[in-house]
């Protein structure tokens, strides 16, 4: 069997990368990648300004609590006062610009308004609640790489700067579809034998939550011929084909003959538990590493069927690979160590345990494991990445993934 990394490095090196790119409005850029650097035109702020509502005074003329001061100027956000003349004050507001000659500010709190004069009962120091300008971003500072995913931070820095729009790489298409006679939807009578089919669910707003577009073709019986014209269907004008189910080598296991008639595929066995098998490869044209994604073929992948093993090779194998093709460079989810509060006796695979976080910031454990649970994953905060034949004792601090870092 494949180890984990060695399964990883094998799909990134075969990730076809989207080139094509757009320009979007800023507001509607939060998920995309960003396709090229944005340096800021200007200073943030573009002025030195107050970050408190108070007076705007000279520090020279309030050598003692209790001084009081002329307010010579009412200085409201958005407006520009005048030189402030030793022996004054200016009334000023949060986000206001400082007035020239001013070199503190007071909060209110401090001082004792009185008509046309203010006591200031506070000693200022130079600077006190001055923000500077540029002294969050410097002009022509580089304020978003290229290969950046971007958050609502990402896209609230963009504005700041004045960037109305931003290029980013155009999202991945993905076709998605289940196979299994014994599938049945939501809302559909279960017939004896059947499940619904929650992996169709799960792995859709996987995709759409790294920013794909989905066209979801549905089941597909479990027949060769009904295999074969999915995966045609598919393969038109997508990226990437997801199916789940399938991939092993039953009887009824019809997707990898399938893919290997209409394409090229290899199946893996991964040392990882859950989630043993999983076949990658392509459907159509000639794709090859480094190709540029839909063109004439399309990348394949199959998970396997139970939930929980279909949920984490989604978003331990497929993410990064998802997040390659979209051009960004981060890829890998950032792990904390925290302490294990249970003992586990470990398994010959590296496995990857639902836990969540308790009251003392330790890591408690779902009490089943196993991949046919997927409630364990709507209890847990995340994964832990556990070594082949690691045995965990209570204490022992562990390599946590917080699901944070994998949705």
């Amino acid at each position: 069997m494949l180890d984990y990394e060695e399964a990883l490095s094998r799909l990134l090196a075969g990730a076809p990368i989207a080139t094509d790119t757009e320009a979007v409005p800023t507001q509607a850029a939060a998920g995309r990648v960003l396709a090229a650097g944005l340096r800021s035109a200007i200073d943030v702020p573009p002025l030195d300004n107050t970050s408190m509502d108070g007076y705007a005074v000279r520090c020279a003329d309030v050598p003692a609590s209790g001084t009081t001061l002329a307010v010579a100027q009412r200085i409201p956000a958005g407006c520009v006062g005048h030189t402030l003349a030793p022996g004054t004050a200016a009334r000023i507001f949060t986000g206001a610009p400082l007035p020239a000659g001013a070199d503190a500010v007071v909060m209110q709190e401090l001082c004792a308004p009185d008509g046309d004069a203010v006591t200031v009962n506070h000693v200022p120091h130079p600077g006190e609640w001055i923000r500077r300008r540029g002294e969050d971003i410097a002009v022509g500072r580089e304020v978003l790489a290229a290969g950046t995913r971007l958050t609502a931070a990402h896209v609230g820095v963009a504005a700041s700067v004045g960037a109305a729009q931003l290029k980013v790489y155009r999202r991945l298409r993905v076709a998605l579809f289940s196979t299994g006679d014994e599938l049945a939807m939501p809302g559909e009578p279960l017939k004896p034998g059947g499940i619904y089919n929650s992996n169709r669910y799960t792995l859709r707003a996987l995709l759409e939550g790294l920013g794909c577009v989905v066209a979801d073709l549905g089941i597909v019986p479990d027949t060769r011929e009904a295999t074969r014209a999915a995966l045609r269907a598919a393969a038109a004008g997508n990226d990437l084909i997801l199916t789940s189910g399938g991939v092993s080598v039953g009887e009824e296991d019809h997707v990898k003959p399938a893919v290997e008639a209409e394409g090229a595929l290899d199946l893996w066995k991964i040392a990882i538990k859950p989630g043993k098998p999983l076949a990658f490869g392509r459907v159509g044209g000639n794709l090859g590493a480094g190709d540029t994604a839909g063109k004439g073929a399309a990348a394949f992948i199959g998970l396997p069927g139970n939930p929980v093993s279909s949920f984490v090779t989604f978003v331990m194998l497929v993410r990064p690979f998802i997040l390659k093709c979209q051009g960004a460079t981060e890829l890998r989810p950032r792990a904390r160590g925290l302490q294990a509060d249970f003992d586990f006796k470990g398994d010959p695979r590296r496995e990857f345990l639902r836990a969540r976080i308790n009251d003392t910031g330790g890591l408690d454990l779902f009490p089943n494991q196993s991949s046919g649970v997927l409630t364990s994953c709507t209890w847990a905060d995340g994964l832990i990445d556990n070594p082949p034949r690691r045995a965990i004792a209570c204490g022992d601090t562990v390599r946590f993934l917080p699901f944070s870092e994998l949705l």
